[in-house]
């Protein structure tokens, strides 16, 4: 695999091992600029182990890895760490009571959690920018555990957008929301996909009906290997759900074109 222009991720025959435990075996993927992709997998497929190897938490036990042109093992991955926007349930948790919207967003340029002095001005003017993009211009000042499930959401990809990564990874965002809140979510993220200046996303989903219009490739793991790997439209059938999850699925489409889980 031959680094080019453009590449955000490149993985050649990736494999983890931990023991005599098989964790990652032989993924090969890669994602260029202007593309956002799709993970999924049941639980136990290893979307999450892949995600720890891109930031560098998880070391491989083989195969290339390469993010935004930079090869593991080459170059300071704390450095890279830092160009890449990760929204995840771990970042949720770290964060104390006590802390504001915008303190929160604002630590994101420094990848800071829970910042120990305040930012300078023109790192609080962006961050309060951001908030404003983000629909939240009215909460600034809200209490972090004043917030909504959604509203938390929303901060952590503007506290993302901070350092303006070259890669936003969102690992399974909809986790905890009700049917109104993911759907007024999920709007945001498509609003986000498509403005220009977006970097590439890689939404971490189990469920399809999750799915936007902007997210047109999908890398779909089983037992740590690439079940399947490329256009929505032709990689995501009712066979390759099937055989992902290991129970029959039938997959459809709503009135207004958004994926479904049918019935059969």
């Amino acid at each position: 695999m031959q680094t080019s222009e453009g590449e955000i991720i490149a993985l050649e025959s990736l494999g983890v091992r931990r023991g005599d435990s098989v964790i990652l075996d032989g993924v090969n993927w890669r994602v260029n600029a202007g593309e956002n992709w799709l993970l999924m997998g049941a639980n136990g497929s290893g979307k999450t182990s892949l995600l720890s190897v891109l930031a560098g938490y998880l070391t491989p036990s083989a195969g290339v890895v390469r993010v935004c042109g930079k090869q593991y093992g080459a170059f300071p991955w704390q450095e890279l760490r830092a160009k890449l926007g990760i929204v995840s349930s771990s970042v949720k948790r770290m964060i104390q009571p006590g802390f504001t919207a915008l303190e929160i967003v604002a630590s994101g340029h420094g990848a800071i959690v829970n910042p120990w002095e305040e930012a300078p001005a023109e790192v609080t003017a962006k961050a309060a920018q951001l908030l404003d993009e983000s629909g939240l211009a009215a909460l600034h000042k809200r209490a972090w555990e004043l917030l909504s499930q959604g509203e938390r959401q929303r901060v952590l990809i503007a506290r993302a957008m901070m350092a303006d990564p070259q890669l936003l990874i969102l690992d399974e965002p909809c986790s905890g929301l009700d049917p109104v809140a993911r759907r007024r979510f999920l709007d945001f993220v498509e609003g986000v996909a498509q403005k220009k200046d977006a970097p590439p996303l890689v939404l971490v989903t189990h469920h399809v009906e999750e799915i936007t219009p902007s997210f047109g490739h999908v890398l779909l793991l089983k037992n740590g290997r690439v079940l399947a790997s490329g256009k929505v439209e032709e990689v995501l059938t009712g066979a390759t759900l099937s055989e992902a999850f290991g129970e029959k699925l039938v997959l459809g489409r709503t009135p207004k074109g958004r994926w479904r889980l049918d019935e059969e």
